[in-house]
């Protein structure tokens, strides 16, 4: 496989770190949006641009281009939405037919400028290698001593701390000798965990998805190329007709030659069934089935399972409105929009006021008293965490005049911490761990709450039970987890365990009491 060796690396300039999120931002994280195109006569940059903008809702922390023109790559990432990272200007400057795109929400690491994604290395032999990752690892700690046994190893002047970077590195040493494609078949059967990867040297784009297949990953056929993304959304977006699934356990490559697969594991499908409830868009598909269409039958489930005498159907948006819309054909309740949404508040540079920030959910949503007042309510969410915005709402509907506020939430109890990707909380910040629906109730102040079951979200996906990952509503942990001491987002940046909860509550006893990312959740205003 050719490589050049002159390589170059692009880097913005600009702050080193992110605000802290929104303080009523407490629902579950995405994990990562990647996309990567090979395309010859193509502007794979804004392909790539536009492609990341269909997979914002993955990651809003930080966004990266990798572009190679066949004989050098260019990397250009930040802080920020894609719309602040890229400008024309820069989009203009990344030239040629082969990119990887990545936008990100830290699942391991600080949101720092260094951890962006993609990752870049230059091998031995001068050839460039990017790599972006969507997923969380669960054997970190045993990546982080191979890295060490390596010689003379080049880390391109950066101090990422991030599994992806990890990996990087790991592809980047085995490449020099192999190349990457072989290199790729030897390290991704020691890659423990999820990981959806879009990855590239100058000449070849390369994908690869874990063998339980946790994140989706597809691929897209272009006029004049292909593509590969983390949800047919992106393909829709950039013109790309869906081809497939990349297969769990399994590798692509894709270059002037065509395309070639092979497996490097054999397939233990475990796809998150949290994709179809809330992560995903819902114009994506997923193994077959349409997101929206699934979240549309779990609110069928959900009023069959837990009916109510109401006067109206609302949802919380967006990301409630598909369930809520089937809450409606099955119970018979007329549907209707009580909550407006500012489409403009997500994450910001600009942080509010401390008078502003007391306002808490109202940043984001505003009740329509005209349709609420004097009204029985069924708000219809897609899940509960922490409870803190579901408190927030159902205050909020009542002082706006509703006479009754019943809660239906689109999935199971959220009791256990995910390790494949998703930012949730440690186990000790989730309500549902240590209440049960009743005390949950209780504490957010609706006069009822209703999740829809395991079996009936499962149902509504149709997809086995066996082909899922429930990790999260029922503890089964699919990809064995080492000790918790290997495990947790700071890992790599040898931050102590009790600088990392900081104000969060003491872990009850038992295991998995560590979570990614949350532990400053209860010290936001």
């Amino acid at each position: 496989m050719s490589s050049a060796r002159n390589t170059h690396v692009s880097t913005a300039r600009i702050p080193n770190t992110a605000p802290e999120p929104e303080p009523d931002e407490t629902g579950p994280r995405e994990e990562c949006g990647v996309f990567g195109v090979w395309a010859p006569g193509e502007d794979v940059a804004k392909m790539s641009y536009y492609g990341l903008y269909a997979l914002q809702h993955r990651g809003q922390e930080a966004a990266g281009i990798a572009v190679s023109d066949g004989k050098r790559m260019v990397v250009f990432k930040d802080l920020g939405l894609v719309s602040q990272v890229f400008d024309e200007q820069t989009l203009s400057s990344l030239r040629g037919h082969l990119a990887i795109g990545h936008c990100r929400y830290s699942t391991t690491g600080a949101t720092t400028w260094e951890n962006a994604q993609p990752t870049f290395r230059t091998t031995a032999t001068g050839s460039g290698l990017a790599l972006g990752h969507n997923g969380n690892l669960v054997n970190t700690a045993e990546l982080r001593e191979d890295v060490a046994k390596l010689e003379n190893r080049n880390r391109s002047g950066l101090r990422a701390t991030t599994d992806s970077d990890l990996v990087g590195e790991l592809l980047a040493a085995g490449a020099a000798d192999l190349g990457v494609f072989e290199a790729a078949l030897r390290l991704l059967p020691r890659l423990r965990g999820a990981f959806s990867l879009a990855f590239a040297d100058e000449t070849t784009l390369f994908a690869a998805r874990d063998p339980q297949g946790v994140r989706p990953l597809v691929l897209g056929r272009l006029e004049r190329g292909w593509v590969v993304a983390s949800e047919t959304a992106a393909l829709d977006i950039v013109g790309a007709s869906f081809v497939r699934e990349v297969e769990p356990g399994e590798l692509i490559a894709i270059d002037a030659d065509g395309i070639r697969s092979e497996r490097f594991a054999a397939p233990e499908p475990k796809g998150c069934v949290f994709e179809y409830v809330y992560l995903a868009r819902p114009d994506t598909q997923i193994a077959g089935r349409s997101v929206y269409d699934t979240r549309v039958e779990i609110g069928r489930r959900l009023a069959e399972e837990h009916p109510v005498d109401a006067d109206l159907v609302i949802p919380v948006p967006e990301s409630g409105t598909p369930a809520a819309i089937g809450y409606a054909q099955g119970s018979g309740i007329p549907y209707g929009q009580g909550l407006v949404k500012n489409a403009y508040v997500g994450r910001t540079f600009i942080q509010p006021s401390q008078t502003i920030r007391q306002l808490g959910i109202r940043l984001k949503l505003n009740p329509l008293r005209t349709v609420i007042r004097g009204k029985r309510l069924v708000v219809v969410d897609d899940s509960i965490v922490r409870g803190n915005t579901q408190r927030a709402l159902v205050r909020m509907l009542r002082e706006a005049g509703a006479l009754e506020v019943h809660v239906r939430i689109a999935s199971p109890p959220v009791r256990w911490p995910c390790f494949y990707g998703i930012d949730f909380a440690s186990r000790a910040e989730l309500i549902a761990n240590g209440a049960d629906s009743e005390g949950v109730r209780r504490s957010i102040g609706s006069d009822s709450l209703g999740y829809v079951s395991v079996e009936q979200m499962v149902a509504a996906s149709e997809q086995p039970r066996s082909r899922l990952c429930c990790a999260c509503f029922d503890g089964n942990y699919p990809i064995p987890l080492p000790d918790e001491a290997k495990l947790g987002k700071h890992l790599l940046e040898d931050i102590p365990p009790a600088e990392q909860a900081r104000t969060a509550p003491a872990p009850e006893p038992g295991p998995l009491a560590v979570g990614y990312g949350a532990g400053e959740a209860l010290s936001r205003p």
